[in-house]
């Protein structure tokens, strides 16, 4: 009988030569179990997926309970289910006027396709503008919008129209025109290395999208939730998107994903043509179920307004003489190590030290730590003691 590892090679598709190959044979809490039942702290959340940990009561119990009335009806938007209507109500209550109407995705590079769309349909127009360094999918349309030719050559020819900005940078903002039919932009640049924008730039891309008519689409998929601190990050930029996009935790562990925009801009999905987007498993009842109770369990145990002292213990607990820098924005951080050597090593001592890190997709010189939300002040304090250690052990 093959072993898992060899089974894991010979049929599951790689997409990179050395897969962590870590195996799994338990989630619980903050904590994922290997195969020999060693636990080893989860400091990645499945990349800002799990933010109340794995196993949450109340997400499994709603999942189980769905698991009881019905899965899939019928392709998106034609039956009125009740667990969709509930979980769309809930994030609507988190959200401003006038972003009342959700279209259910499977997942965020999902929703940044259907956005993609949205904001062509509405505005006539098939330009986009995206930042460098930015990292919005990898599907066809998503992958477009990617600046870095490594990851986007082979694949071309992309999408025709797309003009990058420097994040940050007010003198690119002017690349933003009369032809643009949407901006997509994240509020904290994640895969670069978590650089959080300056109210001063999203304040001058939000005039000049008015100004132009261009539609701002904000990026929340890997911030939202909570995870910030706020539930969306834009909160505290005292911004408002015209269409927002939501995915990862959103999906309390399940696979969900949303684009969220005003009822007056959705409805043109409606017609010329008809069924101008569409999906067969968006907004699966049982990744509905999850997400409600993963909304739910945010709201009853106050976790989000815990997000900013957790965040400064872990930074104050991991200052040490081989960091460059800690940059953050609420729970999720990065530890700048210099280079990617040191930051590799780090992921293998850290593993020996039963902690699960990650790294960037543009940023291959810092260490990614996005915990999650559930994790208490106790392991908190255990984490620190074991990072210090594996960081004490790095050779410069």
């Amino acid at each position: 009988m093959p072993r898992n590892h060899d089974l894991f090679f010979r049929h599951i598709a790689q997409t990179s030569p050395n897969p962590l190959a870590f195996q799994v044979s338990k989630a619980f809490g903050v904590f994922l179990y290997d195969e020999q039942g060693k636990p080893h702290y989860d400091l990645i959340s499945g990349i800002a997926v799990s933010n109340l940990g794995h196993q949450h009561p109340h997400i499994t119990a709603a999942i189980h309970a769905q698991t009881n009335d019905y899965l899939h009806t019928m392709v998106y938007g034609e039956h009125i289910q009740s667990i969709q209507l509930r979980t769309a109500a809930k994030l609507v209550d988190h959200l401003p006027e006038p972003l009342t109407s959700v279209y259910f995705t499977n997942s965020g590079a999902e929703a940044v396709e259907g956005a993609m769309k949205l904001a062509k349909r509405y505005t006539g127009r098939y330009d986009f503008v995206a930042c460098r360094n930015a990292y919005h999918g990898s599907t066809q349309g998503a992958m477009s919008l990617m600046s870095d030719s490594y990851f986007t050559g082979a694949y071309r020819p992309l999408l025709p129209g797309i003009r990058h900005l420097i994040f940050n940078d007010l003198s690119s903002i002017d690349c933003i025109t009369p032809a643009t039919a949407g901006v997509v932009l994240e509020v904290v640049q994640a895969e670069a290395g978590i650089h959080p924008a300056d109210a001063t730039f999203l304040r001058a891309v939000r005039k000049r999208c008015d100004e132009t008519g261009a539609l701002l689409i904000i990026d929340e998929i890997q911030t939202g939730m909570g995870r910030s601190g706020t539930w969306f990050a834009f909160e505290q930029y005292d911004i408002q998107p015209d269409i927002l996009l939501v995915a990862k935790a959103f999906g309390g562990g399940l696979p969900l994903g949303a684009f969220i925009a005003s009822g007056s801009v959705m409805q043109v999905l409606t017609h010329h043509p008809m069924l101008g987007h569409m999906t067969t498993f968006g907004g699966n009842p049982l990744s509905c179920a999850a997400s409600l109770a993963a909304m739910e369990v945010l709201e009853q145990e106050q976790l989000i307004e815990q997000v900013a002292e957790k965040a400064d213990l872990l930074v104050r607990g991991l200052q040490h003489k081989t960091i460059r820098e800690i940059r953050n924005f609420g729970l999720l951080i990065a530890l700048d190590l210099g280079t990617q050597d040191r930051v590799l090593q780090l992921v293998e001592l850290a593993r020996e030290e039963g902690i699960l890190v990650d790294w960037f997709l543009f940023n291959m010189e810092s260490i990614r730590l996005a915990p999650p939300l559930t994790i208490s002040r106790e392991e908190i304090s255990d984490v620190t003691v074991r990072l210090v250690r594996a960081l004490d052990r790095l050779v410069p």
